[in-house]
């Protein structure tokens, strides 16, 4: 198959950015915000731990790096695990991202049977991989087997007919506006069936 298949596609986008690290996590810093969003003083922080208040002050401050049972201590004190003590939420490590791709632009990756257009290529450390393709192939004759990969994936209709074809379920004719989810293991390919190529939106999770 080509260097452009969906799997190589989705191996590229694992692989960009992948060697980003995150800033250090302050771990006091993070055990006041979980202390404060529980609207706790440190006297009740501390009770709830178990924790002396002086020792709990100085692990906020930095001027201490807590025992094992201590942060175990800690983490039952907040009903979360000492996993989690470690781990930023979400909300604080995405400060905003925003990728557009005009519907003329995108760089096409043409194969026998897709031609692909990566879309939000601008983003890196993306949980999902949006793709439109024009689909070329008119019967399963042209694929080299079943596609197969990691993760699940949405297709959307965009123009044209075509037919999905999967490992375990009877052929389906979609038209546009036509959508269908399912589990990217399980083999499938496309094929159009209108006289015209079909166009097709694809999101593949990379989680």
């Amino acid at each position: 198959m080509s260097d452009a298949d969906p799997k190589s596609l989705i191996r590229i986008a694992r692989e960009t950015g992948a060697s980003e690290e995150g800033a250090p996590l302050d771990l006091g810093q993070r055990v006041r915000e979980l202390r404060k969003a529980r609207d706790w003083t440190l006297e009740q922080a501390a009770r709830q731990a178990g924790l002396a208040r002086s020792t709990l002050s100085k692990i906020e401050n930095g001027q201490m790096s807590p025992t094992y049972d201590a942060l175990k201590k800690l983490a039952t004190g907040l009903e979360i695990s000492v996993p989690q003590l470690f781990t930023p939420p979400k909300q604080d490590r995405i400060n905003g991202r925003l990728s557009v791709t005009k519907a003329e632009s995108g760089q096409p990756h043409p194969t026998a049977t897709y031609e692909h257009t990566l879309l939000a290529e601008t983003l890196t450390k993306k949980q999902m991989l949006p793709y439109r393709a024009r689909v070329r192939a008119r019967s399963m004759e042209e694929f080299d087997g079943w596609v197969r990969h990691d993760g699940e994936e949405f297709l959307y209709v965009l123009t044209g007919v075509i037919r999905l074809y999967t490992e375990f379920y009877e052929p389906i004719e979609m038209r546009r506006g036509d959508s269908a989810y399912y589990d990217a293991t399980m083999g499938h390919n496309v094929v159009s069936v209108s006289p015209e190529d079909a166009t097709i939106l694809w999101v593949t999770s990379l989680a």
